[in-house]
């Protein structure tokens, strides 16, 4: 290419180094953004991506390297960027003020970006209507969902028409719902005006919808590329594997010198192994154990991940070792059973909970999933007893929510994602706390603190002070002091957000323990899709309501059934073909790379859209796939047709 052609990126990054007194968090890190694409910086928590986005906005200094936004150093002259630039910082509507409303907020960013009258107006609309803030306007930013703040502040953040957004995990704590429609602006963004955006983000799921992501960890960047090639250029094979009792097939799995990685998801394994199915098939006959199925499946980007920590760590899975596990005993006598009949709960005029009922079996996970406002923490702040119910009765762990409240604490563990720990005390004092709390009598405490500390491998750790751990053994330990009573019932709320791969593979593997040998149950609330993997059975919750509970697969079926299979194109010239498919497909949408919409006539859609695109001298390879648990969610949420059919 001639140098008079060589254009430069609108972002780059050249041996970027950071450090808090001894702490590296950003190490020699090296990257660069085309214009017109979505990159994703994907990594837990504490892994540097807020520290990175930080230096390019201009607000953080770094100890060595460079960062360049259009060309311009924004470690030397960050007030040149300030009007090319859009930046999102992490917090829900952190740069809000709660006490304007909507429209009040809007104007604020106007006159402190000082933007004409008419493109303020043509913007202000334009952007409303893509966020279905416009019936907003009067509301108060501190009255908002989550949601509806995180899309108020990208408004606040457009509104000068920046061509380069850095958005710093701008959808952590957003439902699904508000997630799938914020990333539909963002693409609606590049493929109508080709803004180029840097985001973080600790969803592996959410990597998929960038066109090139950057792996992160403890401020190293493992891995650059674009989602599809780095994931096919992972060695050996993967495979899921179903067996009436999973933990006994994993003990088994996690002794042959050939299993790379082993991870309970649901009922089912998943195995890292170079053997070819047919060695694996073999292998699994010696076991001599009947009804064991197996199927070959494309690695994830978790599998990337995992991928990168074991090589990091020159170790073969040591994380996916549970043998510790054996020593995890809950000696609980009652069965963590939830009924529900009817349960409904009012403010005042305002229906919180509608008629909700379901039950929940021992030894069961079940899901609650649903948007900002559906009613899912009012809902387990009954069933705790912590808010009384205003129709309707429910039975937790066999006692009655309504007269029996006091003794259910007992027998329920409780466990935000917040982790609800000491920081300045011990691990050691922290259990030591919480066994007090439960009226634990020391015979028993050191009954309990044998068991969970080998269990939940937190011995080494007891002397530590809390907040000097990893977020994983802070996570364990907030399980510990869950479990100290020796509850029947776990209530999980987010538990794996904001950590590493890793973590959640280990947190996970304890949960399906405890359920599947010590009829434990779990009612999790997530918004994390992967998460809903986990679990046995799904509850959908919207306005109040439970809209259906059921397994994640068959709740999957039904949804195609009603709404069709996923369709994907995929094509270098991919803004270009999702205009055209839209014309036939007005619900087509851009998914990184891809075109994504739902059909119930495959193979006449296929052809509609092949010759569509060739009468446009476009190309696109199309495929049908199955549906997501994100996209069977959307489907329960906004279809009607669903709804009456269920």
């Amino acid at each position: 290419m001639p140098l008079s052609e060589v254009t430069t990126p609108p972002i780059q990054v050249d041996g970027l180094s950071k450090s808090y007194k001894k702490i590296e968090a950003v190490k020699r890190v090296s990257f660069s953004v085309s214009k017109g694409q979505v990159f994703g910086l994907i990594g837990a928590d504490g892994a540097g991506k807020t520290s990175v986005i930080q230096c390019l906005a201009g607000v953080l200094s770094a100890n060595s390297g460079s960062a360049f936004i259009d060309g311009i150093d924004t470690l030397k002259h960050p007030e040149l960027i300030k009007d090319k630039i859009g930046y999102m910082p992490q917090g829900l509507g952190l740069n809000l003020y709660d006490s304007l409303s909507v429209d009040e907020n809007i104007s604020f960013f106007r006159d402190l970006r000082q933007v004409p009258e008419s493109t303020f107006r043509s913007n202000k609309e334009r952007l409303l209507k893509m966020t279905h803030l416009d019936k907003f306007l009067n509301r108060p930013a501190a009255k908002l969902s989550g949601g509806m703040r995180q899309k108020l502040a990208l408004i606040c953040t457009l509104l000068h028409l920046p061509d380069i957004l850095l958005l710093d995990e701008p959808t952590t704590g957003v439902d699904p719902i508000s997630r799938r429609e914020f990333w539909a602006i963002i693409h609606d963004l590049v493929a109508t005006r080709e803004v180029t955006v840097l985001l973080s983000t600790s969803y592996m799921d959410e990597a998929e919808r960038c066109h090139q992501i950057g792996l992160m960890h403890q401020g190293d960047l493992l891995d650059l590329g674009t989602p599809e090639t780095l994931t096919k250029n992972l060695k050996g094979q993967y495979y899921q594997i179903s067996y009436h009792d999973p933990n006994q097939l994993m003990s088994h799995l996690q002794q042959w010198p050939e299993a790379e990685s082993t991870a309970l998801f649901g009922r089912q394994i998943h195995l890292h192994t170079a053997v070819d199915s047919q060695q694996l098939k073999t292998k699994l006959a010696q076991l001599e154990l009947t009804d064991v199925a197996f199927e070959q499946i494309a690695p994830s980007l978790e599998d990337l991940f995992m991928h990168h920590l074991r090589d990091k760590s020159h170790a073969k899975a040591p994380q996916d070792s549970n043998h510790h596990l054996q020593h995890l005993v809950i000696e609980q006598s009652k069965s963590g059973t939830i009924e529900c009949q009817q349960l409904s709960r009012y403010f005042g005029d305002f229906v919180a909970v509608d008629k909700v009922s379901f039950d929940l079996k021992a030894g069961e996970i079940l899901g609650l999933l649903g948007p900002n406002g559906a009613g899912k923490t009012t809902l387990i702040k009954m069933l705790c007893g912590l808010l009384p119910i205003s129709e309707g009765s429910a039975r937790v762990v066999g006692f009655d929510v309504a007269s029996e409240h006091l003794i259910i604490k007992r027998h329920i563990g409780y466990m935000s994602q917040q982790f609800s720990l000491y920081p300045d005390l011990t691990v050691l004092n922290n259990i030591k706390l919480y066994a007090g709390l439960y009226g634990l009598s020391a015979k028993r405490l050191k009954k309990q603190i044998d068991s969970l500390g080998e269990g939940l491998s937190l011995t080494p750790y007891f002397g530590r002070v809390t907040s000097s751990l990893p977020r994983g053994v802070r996570q364990r330990l907030s399980l510990a002091c869950a479990l100290l009573h020796n509850p029947a019932l776990l209530i999980l709320d987010e538990p794996t957000s904001g950590v590493d791969p890793n973590v959640r593979r280990q947190f996970w593997d304890h949960v399906h323990y405890l359920t599947q040998q010590n009829q434990i149950s779990a009612l999790v609330s997530t918004h994390y899709m992967d998460e809903a993997e986990h679990c046995d059975r799904l509850g959908f919750m919207q306005n109040g309501k439970m809209i259906i509970v059921d397994t994640p697969a068959r709740l999957k079926a039904q949804a195609e059934t009603i709404c069709g299979q996923l369709l994907v194109a995929e094509g270098v010239e991919y803004a270009n073909i999702l205009s055209t498919l839209r014309t036939q497909f007005p619900d087509a949408f851009l998914y990184g790379r891809y075109v994504h919409w739902q059909s119930l006539n495959i193979e006449e859609d296929k052809r509609q859209a092949q010759k569509l695109l060739h009468e446009n001298q476009l190309e696109a390879v199309i495929e049908s796939r199955s549906l997501s648990i994100e996209e069977t969610f959307a489907n329960y949420m906004t279809s009607e047709a669903l709804k009456h059919a269920i």
